[in-house]
């Protein structure tokens, strides 16, 4: 190929490629759209390579997709800002294809193409694709264009503005469900461009015709633009137009609807101010904590926290607790569990005296509940009521249910008690947590053996996160503390007549080992690991090794030489190959060591 041709082969490629039966290559071809146009230079990509992009749209949704996505980031390659406009005709037809992905990114680039658009070719470039999308035969165009709104508009003269308001209007009103969805879902970002004066007639206007509309998919899109609208309205105007909706929405016949009310209230508090909060929204925010639906009810349970932080605590006593305490014997286990992952946090909310009288009660019932994850999450958030009523309310009221649950049947409750510990120790202090919970960690050591394989690894799961408490109560305490409470009895467990639980031993000695220190280490926990090389099992044997290689670092090199490598050239003969593997790759890193040093 001479050298004149040679700018061409890229196009070729690309062509080929392009209509090639392999969707894979296809989808390569659209990918190197940055290198095939550096290699054609900035005027051919405007003068060759996109309109074929423009010709050539009637693909699969992966490879169309992926040029949306590519087109995107293209104002480079075809001359910079100036020529961006060479960009919209290919993004445009994306706009119109039926699958919505495509659309969606086909949108988002248009959106990054218009924001660096000079204000010129935006009214003479972009503002008629948007019309032309929303004049658009097939509805696909015009859901399209409501994304773009808020792009075109500030750059549009007065004239222009008008028309585009209008042309909204008319998409807030289509016969296509799916395009008053769009409308509905892009009207916060359109708003937000608006001028203060038509935000409050025209805007508002629009909005009013969402909140009524037949569909109760349009009008759950509408509630998040209560939010969006809220913050841009003046306190007075939102309360004179936004909250009789928001207070309407909360009783509207489709729960689906009340549901996202339930979502979207504590926002909405903060745009309509504290007394109309008090007087209008806590009634409404009541009757969704007691709704018939259970799925309206887990959204309501789910934010009674950030409600009741911009209440007065007398104002959360007196209408959010009683739902509170219903709740918290739902039928429903999913509401309770909703109730159990946020009540924490309204101890500070509360204050200490309403926390010690109203909350622990709930809170004791809670821990008792038959739903596991309703336990787990009280369990993780205790340290929010610690630090209102103390340590010593909490140990007296709330200890005696972390214990009994330590023993819980479901695994995944025993787990997160144990994530727990080493916080609650903290929390305590080294006397309170010897004398309660000492003795728990060291039978989470031993947690049940089984026989079948998906329970042995979820009580694997126990162990370990037992033996990584272990190390992190040794950093909280000190050594020396370890030394007294944790490493005696650890050892003593070595030799157990289980395999399985000499594994989890050697794992937390393991993991204790750097925390003890050199000293410790030599005298206490090394002797114990070269005894156990002796085992009878292999499992036990190879980790021996993985134990050894660990401690390589820990240990002075002549501890290393006197007493690790020998052990590991015995392991290195063993009969079981992997026994042999890990002891071998053991030697090396003590060979690498000796040589770096």
């Amino acid at each position: 190929m001479s050298m004149v041709d040679e700018p061409l082969y890229p196009i070729a490629v690309l062509i080929d490629e392009l209509k090639n039966d392999d969707i894979q290559l296809r989808l390569n071809s659209i990918r190197r759209l940055s290198t095939i146009a550096r290699a054609l230079g900035e005027e051919r990509t405007r003068k060759e390579l996109i309109p074929f992009l423009s010709e050539n749209n009637d693909d699969d949704d992966e490879v169309l997709l992926a040029m949306a996505e590519e087109l995107g980031v293209f104002i480079p390659y075809v001359g910079g800002v100036e020529h961006a406009h060479v960009l919209l005709p290919p993004l445009e037809t994306l706009c119109t294809v039926e699958e919505t992905c495509v659309r969606d990114k086909a949108v988002e680039s248009l959106c990054r193409i218009g924001s660096q658009m000079r204000e010129g070719d935006l009214v003479d470039w972009f503002i008629p694709l948007v019309k032309r999308l929303a004049a658009g035969e097939w509805f696909t165009a015009r859901v399209s264009s409501c994304g773009l709104f808020h792009i075109a508009y500030p750059s549009a003269p007065e004239m222009l503005k008008t028309e585009l308001r209008s042309i909204y209007s008319q998409l807030c009103q289509d016969d296509m469900p799916m395009v008053r969805r769009s409308a509905a879902t892009n009207l916060g970002k359109f708003a937000a461009t608006v001028e203060p004066a038509h935000l409050k007639s025209d805007v508002m206007s629009i909005f009013e015709d969402l909140t009524q509309d037949d569909q109760d998919s349009v009008r759950l899109l509408a509630v998040e633009g209560c939010a969006a609208l809220g913050k841009l309205l003046e306190p007075q105007d939102c309360v004179q137009h936004i909250l009789p909706v928001i207070v309407n929405f909360s009783q509207d016949k489709s729960w689906r609807v009340r549901y996202m009310v339930a979502n979207q209230l504590y926002e909405l508090c903060e745009a309509v101010g504290p007394e109309p909060t008090r007087t209008d929204l806590v009634p409404a925010y009541v009757r969704l904590l007691r709704d018939n639906e259970a799925e309206v009810r887990i959204a309501a349970a789910g934010k009674v926290t950030k409600f009741c932080r911009i209440l007065s605590p007398e104002l959360a006593i007196q209408h959010i607790l009683p739902c509170v305490k219903e709740l918290s014997s739902d039928s429903s286990q999913h509401v309770r569990s909703a109730l159990a992952s946020v009540i924490m946090g309204m101890a500070p909310v509360l204050g200490k005296d309403a926390t010690i009288e109203q909350l622990l009660p709930i809170f004791l019932s809670l821990l008792k509940d038959e739903f596991p994850d309703v336990r787990l999450n009280i369990i993780s958030k205790l340290d929010q009521v610690n630090q209102v009523i103390g340590i010593d309310l909490l140990s007296q009221s709330l200890l005696p249910a972390i214990v009994e649950l330590a023993e819980d049947r479901h695994w995944r409750v025993r787990l997160a008690i144990i994530e727990y510990i080493p916080l609650l120790a903290s929390q305590l202090g080294v006397g309170f947590f010897d004398d309660k919970l000492g003795a728990l960690c060291m039978q989470w050591l031993q947690d049940k053996v089984c026989t079948y394989s998906i329970l042995c690894y979820v009580v694997y799961s126990i162990r370990d996160a037992a033996a990584n408490n272990l190390k992190r109560l040794a950093e909280e305490f000190g050594p020396e503390w370890a030394m007294q409470h944790i490493i005696p009895q650890v050892l003593d467990m070595i030799t157990n007549p289980h395999y399985l639980y000499r594994m989890t031993i050697l794992r937390a000695v393991s993991l204790l080992a750097p925390v003890m220190g050199s000293e410790i280490t030599c005298s206490k926990l090394l002797p114990v690991i070269t005894s156990a090389a002796k085992d009878r099992v292999p499992n036990i044997k190879f980790n021996v090794a993985k134990v050894l290689q660990s401690l390589i670092s820990i240990v002075d090199q002549s501890v290393v030489e006197k007493t690790i490598r020998p052990s590991l050239v015995e392991l290195a003969e063993d009969p079981d190959v992997d026994v042999r593997f890990f002891a071998n790759q053991a030697l090396q890193s003590i060979d690498h060591v000796m040589m770096s040093s």
